[in-house]
């Protein structure tokens, strides 16, 4: 088993970081979307992605682990608003099957990694 490195900061979270990599993904994957979707599915996609990342570090950043619990929860939702809403893009054409398949393997991934801490941040409490 690895070591695993300090966590100084919310960067220094792999939850974090992977949550920015779905971010960067979500972007690429929007900006070929129609104009007339720039206030719609391109912003949402946008939105949720930003909100898991934004959620991740804010809750970081709270005194206790009962907030810092509550964010990531919160940041779980956004990441199930993001999954609908890419599964949506690709059912009106909007999206490929390949950038849908690349998104939800991702989106997975953070998920997977959300109910991690939350669950090791249970045991703390």
């Amino acid at each position: 088993m690895g070591v695993q490195a300090a966590v100084n900061s919310y960067r220094d979270l792999l939850v974090w970081q992977a949550s920015m990599d779905l971010a960067v993904i979500c972007y690429a994957s929007t900006k070929d979307f129609p104009k007339a979707e720039v206030y719609g599915m391109t912003s949402q996609i946008r939105r949720a992605s930003t909100s898991v990342a934004a959620n991740i570090a804010e809750g970081y950043g709270r005194e206790n682990t009962g907030s810092y619990s509550q964010f990531l929860r919160i940041a779980q939702g956004s990441l199930k608003e993001l999954e609908t809403l890419v599964i949506l893009s690709q059912r009106v054409g909007l999206m490929t099957d390949g950038a849908t398949s690349r998104l939800l393997v991702q989106s997975d991934e953070v998920g997977k990694m959300l109910r991690s801490l939350i669950r090791r941040l249970q045991v703390k409490s």
